[in-house]
């Protein structure tokens, strides 16, 4: 059957039915086997042509356009293997998405239906630079009106498919009349090139590198939006943060499965590893992860769309990412402490403990560090509490009043003047605290054993008395700094936190 015969028959197919072709093929990258190197062409041709493109293009340019199918694909393929889940989801929700929602219909009609087909396509998005990670508002990358378009210059690197990228969504900024940033859509050949490629310590799948870009692209493939500041970035990484659920909940099924399976088969003296009551401890641990992400993608499916504009859900989304990423993270962890030390081993026969280790790594670190979005997911409580201590306004807030009365969270220890490392700290108390929300909710609609609920939950306020413990902690004067000094109570928050997230002037509603 030609591609484009089977691209048009994966439209009339039912969601179900659809997903359940890209996890047939999803099996096919099962990283037990699958070798640890960049997707080769041939390979990405399998998954496109399954569809996992789809649900992102518009019902016009040949897609599904269904926002739980981006999140159910990204799911299916992360389960059998984690960084081609990550590869899916950097085209799928950080390239295309912006094109799809904010380009101009000429640039659309343009790039958008070299997606559609069974091509291996790939776009990417430049923004981080050297020397400029996190603290975006420093790049160097320029634009600058030329005759027929914009040029853009400078560096980017550790961008996903550096090399291999055959477009790009690139940012950059000009400061001839006060900083402006503008965000561009990029051909390879119009003067992307890769100067230098990295070599991660996980997700081999994706080619990275350094990038260097002199290029001038034509007027009508600049994404309209608001120049003024970094919003409309934080906006544009927003829907991938979301997916980590959906990565996070795929992964930990099958970490969980394989856990259990490696347990119970591994003999130690009479009778199997899993008799082991702090092994027990672990696999529970991991469990309780599964949970937690499962009411996360969950929360994503139901509550989120990535068809619209999700600034107003940017505290969502930074407990979303900091919880889950840290979920896998631990997981993985645990999974190789239960394999000893066959789970320091690379392609063991028995066990994918090392790899998950390696790929799982980096999410905490990818698309803002934890530690930055914790910050600045307090700085975004702090600065709608009108005066209230912060637990007064937590009690309150639509996103953890649930979960505070129901589990008397007490988080009076939030109620102090909050230096730089307690607005970290915080943020991932109020993450936490947004997750057992999430949970019972979960368990609520779906039915899910009570049981299982309880144990996430009791696990969830676990990592909140961790918290209080180390707020304590930095009291005794272990910075070696005085309890009063520096203090950050009525400091600015930072610039990349969103101050009206119901309305964002620049990025107009998707017609």
């Amino acid at each position: 059957m030609r591609a484009d015969a089977m691209m048009n028959d994966l439209l009339s197919l039912s969601t179900n039915a659809f997903i359940a072709g890209i996890e047939a093929t999803a099996r096919r990258f099962d990283t037990a086997t699958y070798p640890q190197q960049n997707l080769p062409a041939d390979d990405w041709t399998l998954l496109t042509r399954a569809g996992v493109l789809l649900p992102t293009l518009p019902k016009e340019y040949g897609g599904r356009d269904d926002h739980v199918e981006m999140c159910r694909a990204v799911e299916a393929v992360s389960e059998w293997n984690l960084p081609v889940g990550m590869y899916v989801t950097v085209i799928t929700a950080v390239a295309l998405r912006p094109i799809v929602l904010w380009a101009r219909e000429e640039a659309k009609q343009e790039v958008l239906p070299l997606y559609a087909g069974g091509d291996p396509a790939i776009c990417g998005f430049a923004s981080t630079e050297p020397g400029c990670g996190s603290a975006m508002s420093g790049m160097r990358t320029t634009f600058e009106e030329v005759e027929g378009g914009y040029r853009i210059r400078g560096r980017k690197h550790w961008q996903a498919f550096s090399i291999s990228a055959h477009w790009w969504l690139v940012s950059a900024k000009n400061d001839k009349d006060g900083r402006e940033y503008g965000y561009f859509i990029v051909k390879r050949s119009e003067g992307f090139r890769t100067l230098q490629p990295y070599e991660p310590l996980g997700l081999k799948a994706i080619d990275y590198g350094l990038n260097e870009i002199d290029a001038v692209v034509p007027r009508h493939r600049r994404i309209p939006a608001d120049g003024r500041n970094l919003r409309p970035m934080v906006e544009m990484l927003m829907a991938s943060r979301a997916m980590m659920a959906a990565m996070g909940c795929g992964f930990l099924r099958r970490i969980s499965r394989e856990a259990h399976a490696y347990a119970d088969r591994r003999k130690l003296g009479p009778g199997p590893l899993s008799d082991i009551r702090f092994v027990r401890y672990r696999l529970a641990a991991i469990d309780a992860s599964y949970t937690v992400c499962a009411a996360l993608n969950h929360y994503l499916q139901n509550d989120l769309d990535m068809k619209e504009s999700m600034i107003g859900a940017f505290p969502a989304v930074q407990a979303i990412k900091t919880v889950a990423t840290e979920r896998m993270l631990s997981s993985a962890h645990h999974y190789q402490q239960l394999a000893g030390g066959e789970g320091y081993r690379c392609g063991s026969p028995t066990n994918i403990s090392g790899q998950a280790f390696l790929d799982a790594r980096v999410y905490t670190i990818f698309d803002g560090t934890n530690d930055l979005l914790s910050q600045q997911l307090a700085e975004h409580c702090l600065s709608r509490t009108a005066g209230r201590p912060l637990s007064r306004f937590l009690a309150g807030w639509p996103l953890t009043a649930a979960a505070v009365a129901a589990q008397r969270l007490d988080l009076s220890f939030l109620d102090r003047k909050l230096r730089q490392e307690h607005l970290v700290l915080a943020g991932r108390a109020i993450g936490y605290a947004f997750a057992i929300g999430q949970v019972m909710r979960w368990a609520a609609e779906t039915g899910a054993d009570p049981r299982r609920a309880r144990t996430a939950i009791e696990f969830l306020k676990a990592d909140i008395a961790r918290v209080a413990t180390e707020f304590g902690l930095l009291s005794t004067g272990v910075l070696g700094l005085e309890d009063g000094v520096a203090a950050t109570a009525g400091a600015p928050p930072s610039r990349s936190i969103p101050t009206a997230p119901e309305a964002w002037p620049g990025l107009p509603r998707r017609s």
